[in-house]
């Protein structure tokens, strides 16, 4: 049997998380100061302090997880899994992990991947919204009718586990999604705290500035393959991983099919490393084929 390391996405931020190892642990306070030196500026006192709807800013928030991830692996500097996986930016934190990305181009993508998301739909005009008690064919129909009711754009954006599906698009049709899942059978629809819709083809802008990036970045063959939010298969081809990076930019994330694709992998063990526990607890509600479980550090 096998074991995977996965990392999390936007959401599982904090004020203060890692601060405690900042303080404490040499490994990870050089990984915060390597993030601050690259921005130029001080992301470790936003993380640290905030406020939070600093924090919770797009193009602070995603590189905030991923140093704070990558901080909590140097710092507890486990031994390689058989895997890494990551949900939505955290596959960026895994392909650092897995040796594929450097830290400093790792930091400065997801910068600018959170920068251009924010630019790529004005505020107000997009939204998310969590469905729970429908499956991924009842909710695809629902958004299919939200789209042609509405006029825009409404996707599947976390495909998460069971009964938990995320949508993402315009405003005006994420509502109206919203209603429509409702009377569908769901037992509940609620929106999001995020104005930025990704996952979604609002998204495509993003996608162009993020494909010029990667071209411009040096990725290496990770040493343990990557499983993909795009495939839900291990990966480890680099021009495979960058057209995958891309492709989520504009599609939804897979998760569900992944944690069972590990388990037909023979994986058995997962480790979730970073802030939060959100993604043992998606595990948990998917299969109980593997032990799912934190870091301990």
């Amino acid at each position: 049997m096998s074991s995977v390391y996965v990392f999390p996405g936007q959401g599982a931020q904090t004020v203060g998380m890692g601060q405690d190892l900042y303080n404490n642990n040499t490994a990870a306070r050089k990984v915060f100061d390597v993030a601050d030196a690259v921005l130029g500026d001080k992301l470790s006192d936003i993380i640290f302090n905030g406020p939070m709807e600093t924090l919770t800013l797009t193009a602070n928030v995603q590189p905030a997880i991923l140093t704070t991830s990558i901080a909590m692996f140097r710092a507890a500097n486990p031994k390689m899994p058989d895997y890494v996986a990551g949900h939505s930016l955290g596959e960026y934190t895994a392909l650092c992990i897995a040796g594929a990305l450097s830290l400093e181009d790792a930091v400065k993508l997801v910068r600018l991947r959170g920068e251009e998301m924010q630019k790529a739909v004005p505020a107000g005009q997009g939204a998310m919204a969590v469905v729970l008690g429908l499956d991924i064919e009842e909710l695809k129909k629902v958004c299919e009718t939200a789209e042609k009711q509405t006029g825009t754009v409404c996707d599947i954006a976390n495909d998460n586990c069971p009964g938990q599906i995320v949508i993402s698009g315009a405003t005006v049709a994420i509502e109206r999604a919203m209603e429509l899942a409702k009377e569908a059978g769901a037992k509940r629809a609620m929106k999001l705290p995020l104005s930025v819709p990704p996952h979604s083809r609002l998204m495509a802008p993003v996608a162009e500035k993020m494909q010029i990036a990667l071209d411009n970045t040096e990725i290496k063959t990770p040493c343990v393959p990557l499983i993909s939010n795009k495939t839900c298969q291990p990966m480890t081809d680099v021009d495979e991983i960058k057209e995958s990076l891309i492709y989520q930019i504009t599609h939804g994330v897979r998760w569900r099919e992944s944690v069972l694709n590990m388990v037909d992998l023979g994986i058995d063990d997962l480790t979730e490393i970073g802030p939060g526990n959100a993604l043992v607890g998606l595990v948990s509600r998917t299969t109980d084929k593997i032990n799912a479980h934190k870091l301990e550090i």
